[in-house]
């Protein structure tokens, strides 16, 4: 079944649904290119582990200093506030370590193992986790401060997109394109929800032919494949919420066609 969306399904962007959309991608998104770039190179997935910490719930409970002494039989007449137990523990939750194994490209050329290109799918660990973010933003600055391209692939409306110098572009999905030979200049291809995904050429070496990626067909494959359709409830709105006007877009939209 196709996707009811032209672009981007902001439905797949649910925490839920999320972690296996990204894991599908990325190995559609190898698959997709690996014909095209052998035997020149090789597409090697590979994973980056790191811990965060789980937000705590904040639970207010008064300060008591409760001090006890055992009194004589015969202090009787004494009027002693005696401060009572608890008779039920309070349920709260604690940060805890989450280990976070995340998935990305890397493309190597195959007669010295160099890593020419580093394809990047952000995830929700990437953008809202300050541990995850750190540890994203610490990598991305040393590949932008190599030899190595980097394509980095936000198709998440939530959290704070990852910088660039100057201006601000605002949009809802971002795709950046940054040649190593090119830099501090990179692409940038902002799109929006009502907007079909751009394709965009893969860098590699200087005079080797550059694989189109085309994004729109790969999220749309892997919606029939996965069977995510029969995991949406299209009569309920996404998580996270879309804007005014595009939550009344996309109302029309899956009004003509049945889904709602």
């Amino acid at each position: 079944m196709v996707s009811p969306f032209p672009g981007m399904n902001p439905y797949l962007e649910n925490s839920d649904l999320w972690p296996e959309v990204h894991s599908r991608l990325i190995v559609a998104i190898s698959d997709a290119i690996s014909p095209q770039v052998l035997p020149k190179y090789r597409v090697a997935i590979e994973k980056r582990v790191y811990q965060i910490n789980e937000a705590s719930l904040s639970v207010g409970i008064p300060d008591v200093l409760v001090i006890s002494s055992k009194s004589d039989s015969t202090d009787t007449n004494l009027n002693v506030a005696v401060a009572e137990p608890l008779n039920k523990p309070i349920n709260v939750n604690i940060p805890i370590p989450e280990e976070v194994m995340e998935g990305y490209l890397e493309v190597r050329e195959v007669g010295t193992g160099e890593v020419i290109t580093v394809i990047e799918l952000l995830s929700p660990k990437n953008k809202l986790s300050k541990e995850g973010r750190n540890a994203y933003e610490n990598k991305r600055q040393k590949i932008l401060g190599s030899a190595t391209h980097l394509v980095e692939i936000d198709l998440l409306r939530t959290g704070k997109p990852m910088p660039i110098s100057g201006k601000d572009i605002p949009s809802s999905y971002r795709i950046l394109v940054s040649r190593s030979n090119y830099r501090p200049k990179a692409e940038l291809y902002p799109f929006e929800l009502q907007e079909a995904i751009p394709k965009f050429p893969l860098p590699l070496r200087t005079g080797d032919n550059e694989p189109l990626l085309d994004l729109q067909l790969l999220i749309n494959q892997i919606y029939d494949r996965a069977g995510f359709y029969l995991a949406i409830d299209y009569t309920s709105d996404p998580a996270p919420k879309l804007s005014k006007t595009d939550t009344v877009w996309a109302a029309n939209l899956l009004q003509q066609q049945g889904l709602r």
